[in-house]
């Protein structure tokens, strides 16, 4: 029985109450804690280290802006300023230069032309001289032969000299008072005119023979019209046997008379010239050398004379057709204005 009771019983070591194992996560744990703090103040010296760089760079690149916008600033306000200086200067003065600049360019190519064609005309070899008859050989002719004198016939009137042509020129000027032809062909008129302008010139042509004075139209285009539709009926009459001589004394009046004939006539620059159907003079003497030459030749000249002019000089009335437009006083004050 003891040995049974002995054997029942559990040794000492067995009845001994054993330690609970300690656990490995918390120590894990535990040692994690450890080492984040030392981590976090190790990141906070970096950060302050870095921010001062940035800093710097943002200030350097604000600076940099700031000057480039000022620089811009004043560029534009510069910009601004040229552009009212030119305003204010030039660009209400261009078109002013630019028209006097071209009609004297014009007027001295026309210049120039004449002037080599005079040369070339000039005589060198010496004229043989020719004695006229006394008045009183005249005298004694014509009493010897008074029966003679008495049946020659006496001299046509000034104002029949376009009687045969009567009815073709009351023809061309009625179909110039029509719808304005623009397609018609060079020298012929494209415009129209109007009955004020057909009343003057039938009092040129059947009144004055084709020489005289005639009243402005009132401005400087208008007389160019009238003195377009001449150059038309003219041109009927004589075909390529006449020249027009224009003479207005100023670079820029002999441009709108260039540029007013070239419209209403259809014309090109080429029509412009000595050896031309047109010539554009300044000065009336070298007109009427021209119009001497002419004649010389067998040409008709036809000269045209601006209302500008104060006077015709006495050489041009000896020609057979001529055209000068007096101005009244008010039109003849506002053409003083723009010299």
């Amino acid at each position: 029985m003891e040995s049974t009771a002995a054997d029942a019983m559990p040794d000492d070591t067995d009845l001994t109450p054993k330690a609970p194992e300690p656990e490995q996560a918390p120590a894990e744990s535990s040692g994690e804690t450890s080492t984040d703090p030392a981590g976090a103040t190790g990141a906070e010296p970096a950060a302050a280290e870095a921010n001062p760089v940035m800093e710097l760079a943002l200030k350097d690149l604000q600076e940099r802006r700031d000057a480039l916008q000022a620089e811009i600033t004043a560029l534009s306000s510069r910009k601004q300023q040229l552009e009212s200086e030119l305003k204010a200067n030039f660009a209400g003065q261009s078109d002013a230069i630019a028209r006097r600049v071209k009609g004297f360019q014009e007027y001295l190519g026309g210049a120039l032309q004449d002037l080599v064609q005079s040369v070339e005309n000039l005589e060198l070899v010496v004229q043989p001289m020719v004695v006229q008859p006394s008045p009183l050989d005249q005298a004694a002719d014509n009493a010897a032969a008074p029966e003679k004198a008495g049946e020659s016939a006496p001299p046509p009137a000034v104002a029949d000299t376009f009687r045969p042509d009567e009815e073709l020129i009351r023809q061309t000027l009625e179909r110039f008072l029509k719808q304005p032809d623009v397609y018609a062909d060079p020298w012929n008129l494209r415009r129209s005119i109007d009955a004020r302008d057909t009343a003057l010139l039938e009092d040129w042509f059947f009144n004055q023979g084709g020489r005289g004075a005639q009243p402005s139209r009132g401005t400087r285009p208008r007389n160019i019209l009238a003195s377009a539709a001449l150059i038309a009926v003219i041109g009927e009459l004589y075909g390529d046997q006449f020249q027009c001589l224009v003479l207005a004394g100023g670079p820029e009046r002999l441009g709108e008379w260039r540029r007013g004939l070239q419209d209403a006539l259809g014309l090109g620059r080429e029509d412009f010239g000595p050896s031309s159907g047109i010539v554009l003079f300044e000065r009336p003497e070298a007109l009427v050398e021209r119009a001497d030459r002419l004649e010389e030749r067998g040409e008709v000249p036809l000269i045209l004379i601006d209302a500008a002019e104060r006077s015709v000089d006495i050489p041009v009335l000896q020609f057979p057709l001529w055209l000068a437009f007096a101005a009244g006083p008010g039109e003849r004050l506002d053409d003083d204005d723009l010299l």
